[in-house]
Order: structure tokens, then C-alpha cells, then sequence
């Protein structure tokens, strides 16, 4: 039995602001859907234009909500597969005040309009600095109590998390060297060519590393101990771990097909994406098969379900991708809503799914309740309903509308002429904005709901114990 002491109070925060920027995060999401769908909700204020709030809409869901449901994960996974302590508490709260100053630098200056605009990475220098030390200092935390462990064995979780800790530094650090012209202004070293490459080795490896290895490393720690069984197989996690590492780097290419990147590298970029299916295909069964032998549970037990159906959405998002990459889809998807709909078809039912199912794990025993004992089992299953529902009606009306966008874009009348403007395409997109933004508040009302269960379950009551009524001692003693 593990009575090991761990250092939980800065998972307990993590835990609290994924929650919190989630909701903060899709709230900016839901009025950039808006906007596109009625154009009139930026009030003619530059700050809530489309342009300044999508920026501060990716920021918010993949590095302050992603973040720190990645970094609550990783500090508490690290400990547990270990048994140890992390090696500086105090070196893990800097982390977490850090990141925090991170996210607010992020929500001060995007609004403004203070930006580099590079996808994924538009904060200014001096925040990147910032990232860069707040990161060192996870790494330290991180790997340094890798190094007391007094557990022999690395878990192959523990795998993922030190590849997306050594991953996203390296290209953090080198898709943001920059030369300050002010302190608040930079220009990329790079130039032409050369810059949209290591922005997009930078941009696709940001969807490889933190949105993928890292949530990885969430899976096969929390699969395997919600499911009560052990991960199905050891060996195919380790081969998952290193095919997945040693191919991905190398897709970032399929972003620039048709541009002037030289022919060789595109094509490098889409036969990578291809051959990026099986090790994506192997881990996606490797979580799914863990259930074997516990099939029943997924009838009973709601954080199952959210940890089983974003492997789904991650199985169909990773065959998707690789598809979208060959040259003659990719001709008919580009600039398109299905690129839009794929996007959100891993945010919404890959990440934010398997975070959703590791907080509701982890947020009972942090705050001192039983494994799995939130203050309300219905409101986790109302949750589910609402994110898988939210998450198909977005999806599905991207898909449609870029399908759609696609073929108007390369009609041609009988004289060679085009037969549709882009006025005509965008009017045409109305109906798929609609859906999407339908879409959309039904998934960030899951996330209200799942806010409100927190909050309860934080305050320590259960549905249940609420609605007991006091017994005359506990009456007389307020106990």
C-alpha cells in the first residue's frame, strides 16, 4: 500500500484555474462563433474585433486551459508513479504563478493588439522570455523528481510528459527568436520562406507535443486507473511512445502545400502525416483495449465515457489530419471550414474530453473525498451529453460548410470564368455558422456545468449528503 506523502496543494490550484480558464476560454470562443455568424456582437470596439479575441480565444484553450491541465496532471502523475515528493514545492509554485502571469500577459496585450502574429505563438517577446523561464523551470521540477524516485520503473506516461517538456521548449525557443525593435515589438529572425517553415515546424509540433504527447501521458495514467485494469499493452505503448516521437517532427510541411516551400518538402511534410496513422491508430487502441474485461463500466461510470470518447475523437482526428495533408484533398480543404471543423474535432473532443475525465478523477481526492465522489454523478453524465452533442454539432456543420466553400471556390461556368464570387461562398457559410455556434454553446454550457459541480464538490458536500436531513447530533453539534 502507497502511504507515501505527496505535495498536492499546487495540483489542487492547477486543477481549480483548468477549470476556471476553460471556461474563460470557450466563453471567448462562443463570441468569436457569434461574431461570424452576426457580425454586429464586436460593437465596433477594435479590441473585441475577430481579429484580436481568435488569438486570445487559441491562447486561452490551449496554453491556460491545456496548460494546466497538463502541468496538474504531470506534478500529480509524476509523484504517484514514483512515490516521492516533488523535489522543490517551492520551485513548483513558481511554475504555477509564472504560468499564471503568462495567461494574464496574454489576456492584456492580444485585445490590444500587441502581437507577432505567428499561429500558436503571438505573444510578444518579453512574455516568450517569460514562457521560456516559467518552462525551465517545470522542466527542473519535472525531471528532478524523476531523478529521487524511488520507484525503479519510468511509467510510460511520465514518457510522454518528459517528450512534451523537452519538445516545446526546444521549438518555443527557436520559432520565437526575434530581434526587439521595442519593448513591446519584435521582428522573427527568419524571413520569407524560411520563416512560414519554422512556423509551421513550430505550429503542427505544438499540436504534436502539447496537444498530443503530453495528453497522452494523461491517458494511459487515468484510462488505466478509472477503468481499474492494467494499460493493455506495455509493449505497445512503448513502441506508440517512440514512433509517435520520431515521425512527427516532420509533418509541419503539409501547412504550406502550394506555396513556395520547394516541392520536396511538401511532399516530405504529406508522406510523414501518412505514415503518422499507425503509431497515432496503435495508441488510440492501446487506451480503448485497456477496457477489455470492463466494458460494463462504460454504463455506469461517466468519466469512462469522457476518457473512452476522446480516444474516439482522437483516432478519427489523427486518420483526418493524415488525409487532409495528401496534395489533392488538401487542394479542395485548404483555407476551408473542414480545416476549422478537424481542428476542434481534437481540441474539443480530444483534449478537452481526456482533461475533463482526468479533473473529475482528480478533483475528489485532491479536496479530500473519495476516489470519483464529485457532488454530482448526474451532472458529470449531463456534462458528457453536452460536450459530445456540442462537439458533433461543431464538427459536423465545419465539415459541411468547408465541403461546400471547397466546391464553390474552383466552379468554373463554361467559359472558365468563375461561377461563384466569395461573397456568394461566405453567404452560403451562414447556415454552418449558426450550427457551429449552436454547437458551441452546448459545449460551453457542459463546461458551466461541470464549473458548478467543482465548485460544489470543492465546498464538500455531495448531492447526497445535501439533501440528507441533520440527525439530532449533528443538529445539536453542528458537526
Amino acid at each position: 500500500m502507497d502511504t507515501q506523502e505527496y505535495d498536492l496543494g499546487v495540483v489542487r490550484y492547477f486543477a481549480v484555474m483548468t477549470i476556471v480558464w476553460g471556461v474563460v476560454g470557450m466563453l471567448v470562443g462562443l463570441l468569436i462563433a457569434g461574431q461570424l455568424a452576426w457580425p454586429a456582437l464586436n460593437f465596433d470596439l477594435p479590441f473585441l474585433s475577430y481579429g484580436r479575441l481568435r488569438p486570445l480565444h487559441t491562447n486561452a484553450v490551449i496554453f491556460a486551459f491545456g496548460g494546466c491541465a497538463l502541468m496538474a496532471s504531470a506534478f500529480y502523475i509524476v509523484q504517484k508513479t514514483c512515490r516521492t515528493r516533488l523535489i522543490s514545492s517551492g520551485l513548483a509554485w513558481f511554475v504555477f504563478w509564472g504560468w499564471q502571469l503568462v495567461i494574464l500577459s496574454a489576456a492584456i496585450t492580444l485585445p490590444l493588439g500587441i502581437t507577432t502574429s505567428k499561429e500558436y505563438a503571438e505573444l510578444e517577446w518579453p512574455i516568450d522570455v517569460l514562457i521560456a523561464i516559467v518552462w525551465v523551470a517545470f522542466a527542473i521540477v519535472f525531471f528532478g523528481t524523476i531523478g529521487i524516485r524511488k520507484e525503479k520503473h519510468i511509467y510510460v506516461a511520465n514518457w510522454f510528459f518528459g517528450a512534451l517538456i523537452i519538445g516545446v521548449a526546444i521549438l518555443h525557443i527557436f520559432n520565437s527568436l526575434a530581434l526587439p525593435v521595442s519593448f513591446l515589438k519584435s521582428y522573427s529572425i527568419y524571413a520569407g520562406t524560411k520563416d512560414a517553415m519554422m512556423q509551421w515546424w513550430y505550429g503542427h509540433n505544438a499540436v504534436g507535443f502539447f496537444l498530443t504527447a503530453g495528453f497522452l501521458g494523461i491517458m494511459y495514467y487515468f484510462v488505466p486507473k478509472q477503468a481499474g485494469r492494467p494499460v493493455y499493452s506495455y509493449r505497445l505503448s512503448i513502441v506508440h511512445f517512440w514512433a509517435l516521437i520520431a515521425v512527427y517532427v516532420w509533418a509541419g510541411p503539409h501547412h504550406l502545400h502550394y506555396t513556395s516551400l520547394p516541392d520536396w518538402a511538401q511532399s516530405l511534410g504529406m508522406v510523414m502525416s501518412l505514415v503518422l496513422i499507425a503509431p497515432s491508430w496503435g495508441g488510440m487502441i492501446n487506451g480503448i483495449m485497456t477496457l477489455s474485461g470492463a466494458w460494463d463500466k462504460l454504463r455506469t461510470d461517466p468519466i469512462i465515457k469522457f476518457l473512452i470518447v476522446s480516444l474516439s475523437f482522437y483516432g478519427m482526428s489523427t486518420f483526418e489530419g493524415p488525409m487532409m495533408s495528401i496534395k489533392t484533398i488538401n487542394a479542395l480543404s485548404h483555407n476551408t471550414d473542414w480545416t476549422v471543423g478537424h481542428v476542434h474535432s481534437g481540441a474539443l473532443g480530444w483534449v478537452a474530453m481526456v482533461s475533463m475525465g482526468a479533473m473529475y478523477h482528480l478533483i475528489p481526492s485532491l479536496f479530500g473525498r473519495k476516489p470519483g465522489e464529485m457532488y454530482s454523478v448526474k451532472l458529470i453524465n449531463l456534462h458528457f451529453w453536452l460536450a459530445t452533442i456540442g462537439t458533433v454539432f461543431y464538427i459536423a456543420s465545419m465539415w459541411v460548410n468547408g465541403l461546400l466553400q471547397g466546391l464553390m471556390w474552383r466552379a468554373l461556368s463554361v467559359d472558365g470564368t468563375l461561377t461563384y464570387s466569395f461573397a456568394e461562398a461566405v453567404e452560403a457559410s451562414y447556415p454552418g455558422y449558426y450550427a457551429r455556434f449552436l454547437g458551441g454553446a452546448i459545449f460551453f454550457a457542459g463546461m458551466c456545468v461541470m464549473a458548478y459541480n467543482v465548485f460544489m464538490t470543492i465546498r464538500g458536500k455531495t448531492r447526497a449528503e445535501k439533501a440528507a436531513p441533520a440527525t439530532p447530533l449533528v443538529a445539536a453539534t453542528g458537526a
